[in-house]
C-alpha cells in the first residue's frame, strides 16, 4: 500500500537539514579562520605581519590573530648566532700533537699585514636580527651568511693590513677585533638588512706553517729580550733609591755647608761693620788699636825676638844672637 507524505513534514525536514548544513558550514569556517589566524609567537622570535604584502605590524612573543586570506605573518628568529671564518676552515687535532690545519684551508685563511707579511687569521662572526622589517624587505633569508661572510672578510683584510706581522701575532689581537667590530657594524648599517654583529672573536692567529720555526725563534729571542729588560728594571729599581739617598746626604751636607759659611760672612761683615763704626766715632784711636793688634798676631808668632832701646848710644862688644850657640 503507497505511502502519503505530508508535505509540511517535507519542508520541516528540508529546513531542519538545511540549519544543521549552515550551522556546521559556519562551525567549520570559525574552525577555519581560528586555525589559520592564531599563531604562536616565541620567546626568542619577533613576528612582521604583512597586509595584502604590505608592512603593517610587528609583534612581540606570544599568541596573536591575524586576518586570513589578508594578512601574512613571517617569523623572524633574533637569537645570537656565529659564523665561523674563513668558511671551511676547521681544527683537526690528534693526541699529543698540536691543531694544524691543511694546507687548502691555510691558504684560505691567510691575510696579508702592513709589512707585507701573512698570517693565517680565523675568527668568529656573532650576529642576530635586530631590525625585523628591514630584514623581511631588504635582504633574502637565505644570503644573509654570505653578506655577513662578504662584509667580515673584506673588513679584516682592510683591518689586518693596518698592522704589522709582530702586532698581530703578540699583543694588538683584542684591538684588531674591536675595530673590525666597529667597521663591520658600520657597513652592515649602511646596506640596511636588518641584521648587527654582536661580538666578534679572533680565535687563532698564528704564522704560516712554513715559516713557524723562524717565529718561534723570534718569538725566544723576545722573551729574552724581556727576560734581561726586566733584570735591568729590577736592577735599577735597587740602585735608584741607595743613589737618591747618596744625592740626599750630599745635598744636606751642601746646604749645611753653605749655611755655615753664609753665617762666617755674616759674622765678618757684622764685625768690620761695628770696627767702621768706632773708626767713625774715633779714627786715630781705632787706626792705632788696629796697628797693636795686628803687630801683636805677627808677633805672637814669629819666635824668639830682640827688642833694642832707641836711645841705646853702642851696641854690646859681643851680642848672642843665636840662643842654642855656647859663649866661649
Amino acid at each position: 500500500m503507497p505511502q502519503n507524505f505530508d508535505p509540511d513534514e517535507i519542508r520541516q525536514a528540508t529546513r531542519q537539514v538545511l540549519s544543521t548544513g549552515i550551522i556546521a558550514m559556519a562551525a567549520m569556517l570559525v574552525i577555519y579562520v581560528v586555525w589559520s589566524g592564531v599563531y604562536t609567537v616565541r620567546e626568542y622570535e619577533r613576528a612582521v605581519v604583512l597586509r595584502f604584502g604590505r608592512y603593517h605590524s610587528e609583534v612581540g612573543p606570544g599568541l596573536h590573530f591575524k586576518l586570513p586570506w589578508i594578512d601574512r605573518r613571517v617569523l623572524i628568529d633574533t637569537s645570537e648566532r656565529s659564523l665561523r671564518l674563513p668558511s671551511g676552515t676547521q681544527d683537526t687535532s690528534t693526541r699529543g700533537q698540536q691543531m694544524k690545519i691543511n694546507k687548502m684551508e691555510e691558504e684560505q685563511s691567510l691575510i696579508l699585514t702592513g709589512d707585507l707579511f701573512a698570517a693565517v687569521v680565523e675568527w668568529t662572526v656573532i650576529w642576530r636580527v635586530t631590525d625585523p622589517q628591514e630584514y623581511v624587505f631588504s635582504i633574502n633569508e637565505r644570503q644573509v651568511e654570505d653578506t655577513i661572510l662578504a662584509v667580515a672578510r673584506s673588513t679584516m683584510h682592510r683591518v689586518v693590513g693596518d698592522y704589522s706581522a709582530d702586532e698581530i701575532l703578540t699583543g694588538k689581537r683584542n684591538e684588531i677585533a674591536a675595530a673590525a667590530l666597529e667597521e663591520m657594524t658600520q657597513q652592515l648599517a649602511v646596506y640596511q638588512c636588518g641584521v648587527s654583529v654582536v661580538d666578534l672573536q679572533l680565535q687563532r692567529v698564528t704564522p704560516p706553517e712554513r715559516v713557524r720555526p723562524a717565529f718561534d725563534d723570534v718569538n725566544a729571542s723576545i722573551q729574552q729580550r724581556d727576560q734581561l729588560v726586566n733584570e735591568a728594571r729590577r736592577e735599577r729599581n735597587k740602585m735608584i733609591p741607595t743613589a737618591m739617598a747618596n744625592s740626599d746626604k750630599l745635598i744636606r751636607e751642601a746646604e749645611g755647608y753653605a749655611a755655615r759659611r753664609r753665617a762666617e760672612a755674616a759674622g765678618e761683615i757684622a764685625a768690620l761693620l761695628s770696627k767702621y763704626e768706632s773708626y767713625k766715632e774715633a779714627p786715630e784711636v781705632t787706626r792705632q788699636r788696629m796697628y797693636l793688634e795686628s803687630m801683636e798676631r805677627v808677633l805672637s808668632t814669629s819666635g824668639p825676638k830682640t827688642i833694642l832701646d832707641s836711645d841705646l848710644k853702642g851696641l854690646l862688644p859681643m851680642l848672642n844672637l843665636t840662643p842654642t850657640a855656647t859663649a866661649p
